[in-house]
C-alpha cells in the first residue's frame, strides 16, 4: 500500500480523491496554480506544492513539472482524477520511469482507446456494432466528399483524439464542412494537442447511454450497470441518473456483455467506460468511445451500489449562463450554500468567497439524489436545485431545475437533443432586467465595496460596461 499520493488534479475531483486517500490511511499531496492557492483540493491534503502558472498548460498538463513535484515530497504514486493528463500515454509513462505507480490503465491501453478510430476497430474486433465513419480527414480531402455523399447531411465532424465535446461540429450544409473541419481540428489541438478529425454519420436524437466496467490483472472484467447521460449541452453533459429509464433487460444485458467484450478486447485494466448511442429509429445500440479513466459522473454508481437498488440522478452545478449560449462566468463566490437532507450528497470543489477563475472547466459541484425509487430521487432533486443558493457568479441551476420538473424528461421521454427541441425549458422564468436586479441585490446584500466598473469585452468586440463588476460577476466573450 502506498504512503503518500499525489494528486494532479483540482475541484471536486482532487477533494474526494484527497477524502479516500486519507480514509484509507494514505497521506494525499495536491498541487496547485497561482489562482488555485487556497481553494478546497489545496486545504484537505496533507501537503501541497505549488506550480507556478496560472493556465491549464502551465500548470496541471505540464507533466515536468508535476512529477517533480511528486518526487520532491516523497510520494509513491500519482493519481489523476479525470480531465487533464487522465488519459495521457505520456504522462503515464514518465511517471513509470520516475518510478512513480499510475493510478490507472496502462500507456498501451490510453493509447489504443484515446483514438476514436483505433477504439471503433477494437470495438469491431469483439464483436460490438459501432457508428459508420471516415478515417482522418483534412479540408478539402476528396476523400471526405465520398463520405458526404454516401452519409449526406447532417453528419458530424469529430476529433481523434479527446473528449468532452471538444473538437466536435454538426454540419448541415456541404458549404459549412471545411470551415468546421478547420474550428474542430484547432480547438482539438489546443485541448489534446491532436488535431486529427474525421466524419462520422449522424445518428438523430439518440440516447447517450454508457457502462462502468472494472477490469484486474487477472482477466477478471465486469460491469457495474449503465448511465443514462442524454441531456447535454454542445455535447457535454449535465444531468446523468441511473437506471437508465431508455433500457429493458434484454437490452441492459446485451449492452452490458458488449463494454466487458470491448474491455478484453483493449487488453484494459483499471476502472473505464465505454459509451454508446441508441438509434431510437432501429432500437439498436452502437459503440461511440471507451473512456480509460474515472468518469465525472461515477458518484450515481456508487450511490445506487452502495445501497442495491433505487434511482439516482446527477446534476452539475457549472458557472455558466445558461440562456446566454452557456457563457462561462468568473468573479467570487459572494454566497454558496448547498442543499442537504436524505439521499443527497454533493461533490463540490468551491467554498464561499472563493474566485472562480477564468482558466478552468467552470463545473462547480456535483449534485447527487438517491431515493428507493426514480420518481422520488428526481423529486428529491428538484426540491435541492430550488433550496441550492449560489450567488456571485451565473450559474446553470435554473436550467437543471427546469428539466427535471419537465413532465417529458419526468416520463424517461427524452434524448440527447432535449434542450434543443424544448424551447420552453431553455427559456429563462424571469427577465433580463429581473435578474440584473437580482444580481445587484446580491452584491448588496453580501456587503462587497462598491468599486469603480470595469470594462468588459462585448459579443461586437467592444469595450462595454459591466455596472456589476463588484458583485464578482466577468463574463467571457
Amino acid at each position: 500500500m502506498f504512503s503518500k499520493v499525489l494528486v494532479a488534479n483540482r475541484g471536486e475531483i482532487a477533494v474526494r480523491i484527497n477524502q479516500t486517500l486519507r480514509a484509507l490511511g494514505i497521506a494525499p499531496v495536491a498541487v496547485y496554480s497561482d489562482p488555485d492557492a487556497g481553494a478546497p483540493h489545496v486545504n484537505t491534503a496533507e501537503q501541497s506544492v505549488p506550480l507556478s502558472g496560472n493556465t491549464a498548460e502551465e500548470t496541471y498538463l505540464n507533466i515536468p513539472k508535476i512529477v517533480q513535484a511528486a518526487r520532491a515530497c516523497g510520494a509513491n504514486a500519482i493519481h489523476p482524477g479525470y480531465g487533464f493528463l487522465s488519459e495521457n500515454p505520456d504522462f503515464a509513462r514518465a511517471c513509470q520511469e520516475a518510478q512513480l505507480t499510475f493510478i490507472g490503465p496502462t500507456p498501451e491501453s490510453m493509447e489504443a482507446l484515446g483514438d476514436k478510430l483505433h477504439s471503433k476497430e477494437i470495438a469491431l474486433g469483439a464483436g460490438v456494432p459501432v457508428v459508420p465513419s471516415s478515417p482522418v480527414c483534412l479540408p478539402g480531402d476528396s476523400e471526405s466528399g465520398e463520405f458526404v455523399e454516401l452519409w449526406g447531411f447532417p453528419l458530424l465532424v469529430k476529433a481523434a483524439a479527446g473528449g468532452g465535446g471538444r473538437g466536435m461540429r454538426l454540419v448541415y450544409r456541404r458549404q459549412e464542412l471545411d470551415v468546421a473541419m478547420e474550428s474542430a481540428s484547432r480547438e482539438a489541438q489546443a485541448a489534446f494537442g491532436d488535431g486529427r478529425v474525421f466524419l462520422e454519420r449522424y445518428i438523430a436524437n439518440p440516447r447517450h447511454v454508457e457502462i462502468q466496467v472494472l477490469a484486474d490483472k487477472l482477466g477478471h472484467t465486469i460491469h457495474l450497470g449503465e448511465r443514462e447521460c442524454s441531456i447535454q449541452r454542445r455535447h457535454q453533459k449535465l444531468i446523468e441518473e441511473t437506471p437508465s429509464p431508455a433500457l429493458t433487460p434484454e437490452l441492459r444485458d446485451r449492452t452490458g456483455a458488449a463494454a466487458i467484450a470491448v474491455a478484453r478486447g483493449a487488453g484494459y485494466v483499471n476502472a473505464g467506460t465505454v459509451e454508446f448511442l441508441l438509434d431510437p429509429q432501429n432500437g439498436e445500440f452502437y459503440f461511440l468511445e471507451m473512456n480509460a479513466r474515472l468518469q465525472v459522473e461515477h458518484p450515481i454508481t456508487e450511490a445506487v451500489l452502495w445501497i442495491g437498488h433505487g434511482g439516482v440522478a446527477e446534476c452539475r452545478i457549472y458557472a455558466e449562463d445558461p440562456y446566454n449560449d452557456f457563457v462561462p462566468s468568473a468573479g467570487r463566490l459572494l454566497r454558496w450554500q448547498p442543499p442537504s437532507g436524505p439521499g443527497l450528497r454533493l461533490d463540490s470543489g468551491v467554498v464561499q468567497g472563493q474566485e472562480v477563475s477564468i482558466y478552468y472547466d467552470p463545473m462547480l459541484a456535483k449534485l447527487i439524489a438517491w431515493a428507493p425509487n426514480r420518481d422520488l430521487s428526481l423529486r428529491r432533486m428538484e426540491v435541492a436545485l430550488s433550496q441550492f443558493l449560489a450567488l456571485g457568479v451565473v450559474t446553470n441551476i435554473p436550467l437543471l431545475r427546469a428539466v427535471v420538473k419537465n413532465p417529458q424528461f419526468q416520463r424517461g421521454e427524452y434524448d440527447t437533443g432535449f434542450l434543443e427541441w424544448n424551447p420552453a425549458v431553455t427559456s429563462p422564468a424571469i427577465s433580463d432586467e429581473t435578474r440584473t436586479m437580482v444580481r445587484a441585490v446580491a452584491a448588496w446584500a453580501s456587503r462587497q465595496p462598491s468599486g469603480p466598473a470595469s470594462p468588459t469585452v462585448g459579443t461586437d468586440g467592444q469595450a462595454n460596461v459591466n455596472p456589476w463588476q463588484s458583485a464578482g460577476e466577468r463574463r467571457l466573450p
